[in-house]
């Protein structure tokens, strides 16, 4: 097998990511956008030791779990890998990914229950980022970046996008052109406008905009104002992001308020949230509140217990527990969101929350041997790459009752319930979808203290 050679294969199987596998001489070929059953002319791309992989020319027979793309940028995006699989097929892709996971790592077979799904699987996403440049020919362009690329791809809808979210966007971007406030050029680094950032509480209404520029001043920026929110009064605020540098990270370290307070507010269940330009807040506030709901249940709550949230960001789901425990910790890094934790505490009258800033391994166990506390319940909800040994070692140490685990990457998670495993028993995991016809899944999963 050769770069750049054309085969007939049947598919066979389905990746972690949702492309195809076929085999060509018992190497695994992956393949984009082919559904396990179908049989299609394909082209290899690239060839490794272990694998290979193509793109797809021609489908030569269709499986009954295809259905019809409903997206014209979706072969270009790369965003959502899976729309022309049925919606309920993703689910159960999503369940055997885990599945598959965890026994790879585990070596034993996990109660993984079937995928929590959305009811409506579009224009799900409360956070909206379009990038703003120079296209090849010239021209202002907004939109999505290609898969694995820097170019531009023009958008004037996204089936996952909120849909006022992308007629502000639009609105802001066609008001640019006619202010010239120009787009930024990643080549020569000049230009203002990098990047349109639109959050909508999905629950209130309320919008917040964030302009991320390339300059410290934005030409005619009343004016700017003055047109979009006379035309969208449920824009609360507008901020001003500054990033001069040239990097792929989107934000800056500079915020300014240029319109409103400075933030909006949401509500997951009956809690009040405040989302401010610099705020984490989940993007699929509707899955968040099956998330969370799930989580609780594993906790098996009864209200004497003292939990710890680790990696608690805002606090969302410690608050969002706080009604059923005795007392919450709450333990981040990152100090804003601590103080966000803090707030968000005080706007929903939790008066039984602590928060602190700092890491999980130096915290956690300061706070149970000087106040002689027991961890009943340990919520933790990592970023992608999980938890450090430290933080593993250290939960090992404090032996709470029950811990319910939070991943959004299956694979940190088995590596950490491999870890785990020394104390604990594996009782369930839930997946669930917060991003459809993604390849990203949400699980959470349900550990008890072996006797």
């Amino acid at each position: 097998m050769k770069k750049n050679e054309e085969y007939e294969v049947e598919i066979i199987d389905t990746g972690f990511k949702g492309e195809g596998i076929a085999k060509i001489d018992g190497i695994a070929v992956f393949v984009p956008n082919v559904l396990k059953g179908e049989k299609a002319k394909i082209k290899i791309l690239k060839v490794t030791s272990k694998c290979a992989y193509g793109k797809l020319i021609e489908l030569i027979k269709c499986s009954k779990n295809r259905q019809e793309c409903d997206c014209e940028t979706y072969s270009k995006c790369g965003g959502c890998s899976l729309r022309h699989m049925k919606y309920e097929e993703t689910l159960k892709m999503k369940k055997q990914a885990v599945e598959t996971t965890l026994y790879k790592m585990l070596k034993k077979e996990i109660n993984v229950k079937d995928t929590i799904g959305m009811e409506n699987p579009y224009y799900y996403r409360n956070k909206l980022q379009y990038p703003v440049g120079i296209s090849q020919n010239g021209d202002w362009v907004m939109g999505v970046f290609s898969e694995r690329t820097h170019t531009i791809i023009p958008t004037k809808e996204c089936k996952i996008q909120n849909e006022i979210s992308q007629k502000i966007a639009n609105e802001i971007f066609e008001n640019a052109k006619k202010l010239n406030i120009a787009p930024y050029n990643e080549k020569d680094l000049t230009g203002i406008l990098r990047h349109i950032i639109i959050r909508i509480g999905l629950k209130t209404d309320e919008i917040m905009v964030t302009l991320v520029v390339n300059k410290n001043e934005i030409p005619n920026q009343e004016i700017l104002i003055k047109n979009i929110t006379e035309k969208y009064p449920q824009i609360k605020t507008i901020a001003k992001n500054v990033n001069k540098k040239n990097t792929n990270v989107i934000l800056g370290e500079e915020t300014e308020i240029i319109y409103g307070e400075g933030y909006i507010y949401d509500y997951l269940g009956e809690f009040k949230f405040k989302i401010s330009p610099m705020s984490f807040y989940q993007v699929n506030p509707l899955q968040t509140y099956k998330l969370y709901s799930k989580a609780i249940e594993y906790a098996k709550l009864t209200g004497k217990e003292t939990i710890f949230d680790l990696y608690c960001g805002i606090g969302t789901i410690g608050i969002f527990a706080s009604k059923n425990v005795k007392k919450l910790y709450g333990i981040e890094t990152i100090e804003q969101a601590i103080e966000d934790a803090k707030e968000n505490a005080k706007i929903n009258n939790v008066q039984n929350a602590e928060f602190f800033a700092g890491d999980v391994e130096k915290i956690l166990p300061e706070l149970i041997k000087t106040r002689n506390l027991k961890a009943d319940v340990i919520f933790i909800d990592p970023p992608r790459k999980g938890c450090d040994e430290v933080a593993i070692k250290t939960i090992l140490e404090v032996e709470p009752e029950r811990i319910v685990y939070i991943s959004c990457n299956p694979a940190t998670l088995a590596r950490d319930l491999k870890e785990l495993e020394e104390k604990y028993d594996i009782i369930e995991a839930t997946p669930v979808d917060m991003f459809g016809f993604t390849s990203h899944v949400e699980v959470v999963t349900f550990l008890k203290l072996k006797i």
